[in-house]
């Protein structure tokens, strides 16, 4: 790179607490890849698209708030959840087409010394990969190949829907055929699995509400990946992560199959291509089994 890439990180509450795996290993690869990371150690969560249906205002003003410390910097923020990345998205474009709510939004944030202007990107990790540091480069930098393993892509919803919110910011990702995770696995070298679930919602949102329909999506999605031969799956989504991660055993019981399939985020498995440490990589940390990956990789 003829130039150092800098972020603005914005971690949210997931990788600091219930998957630290997930910012370790994004760590580690911008280490490894020269990439300059700030984390924003001043903001605090999105939302989660709860607060949003309970005070829509006030999501505003804390997604400002977070966006705010970006723009103080002068950088891109990324993001490593989708659920962050919709939310603050959802903000930035509220802001920067409603001039009457951006200005109620910021007489909050003179009450802490802030003001939104809108001068900084939001971006996921997935895509300033894919987008700013190119998959050529990244293709240049890996030292295991991930050849032995056929790697089902998860997407998700947050990160490439609604695609008019996203399109900006994702490479115009197509929401119903989407590409980039697979692009990615192949430039690490290993062999993205095609299946028809690779885009529906893991069923994490509704899990409190309606917890069997949330079962069947989850349980829907890991069986197709499965059945289509997936050694493992790889998600950008930490939500996704723990709802496919840690429900194996209650939604194997509710759709009668069997499941067992290790789940890794995203930045995880950048890191396993690009030779990082297992402490850095933390498969250690998730419920389903996934410690062997690091040894097999090795082996391949």
């Amino acid at each position: 790179m003829s130039k150092q890439l800098h972020y603005a990180l914005f971690t949210g509450c997931t990788a600091k607490q219930s998957t630290p795996e997930l910012l370790s290993s994004t760590l580690a690869v911008a280490d490894k890849l020269g990439i300059k990371i700030t984390i924003l150690e001043e903001a605090s969560c999105c939302g989660a698209s709860h607060l949003q249906d309970f005070d829509e205002f006030l999501a505003h003003v804390l997604n400002a708030r977070n966006i705010c410390y970006a723009e103080k910097l002068g950088l891109t923020m990324i993001t490593i959840c989708n659920t962050c990345q919709l939310n603050s998205a959802m903000t930035k474009h509220a802001l920067d087409t409603n001039p009457e709510l951006k200005a109620r939004v910021n007489e909050k944030l003179a009450e802490v010394g802030l003001e939104y202007k809108g001068t900084s990107q939001i971006k996921h990790f997935l895509y300033a990969l894919i987008d700013d540091y190119g998959l050529e480069n990244i293709r240049e930098k890996v030292t295991t190949p991930l050849s032995a393993f056929n790697i089902a892509p998860f997407y998700g919803c947050h990160n490439i829907r609604p695609s008019e919110l996203h399109s900006s910011s994702n490479g115009g990702e197509n929401p119903y055929k989407p590409t980039s995770l697979d692009s990615l696995i192949d430039a690490l070298e290993g062999k993205p699995v095609d299946y028809d679930h690779k885009n529906k919602c893991c069923g994490f949102h509704v899990e409190l509400q309606a917890n069997h329909t949330s079962e069947v999506l989850a349980g829907n999605a890991m069986v197709d990946a499965i059945d289509n031969n997936a050694d493992l799956m790889v998600t950008p989504c930490p939500l996704c992560h723990l709802k496919m991660d840690t429900y194996q055993d209650s939604v194997g019981k509710v759709i009668g199959r069997d499941i067992e399939l290790p789940v890794l985020h995203m930045p995880q498995m950048v890191a396993l291509a690009l030779g990082c440490s297992e402490k850095e990589i933390g498969l250690n940390f998730h419920v389903q089994k996934a410690t062997h990956i690091f040894s097999e990789a090795k082996r391949a």
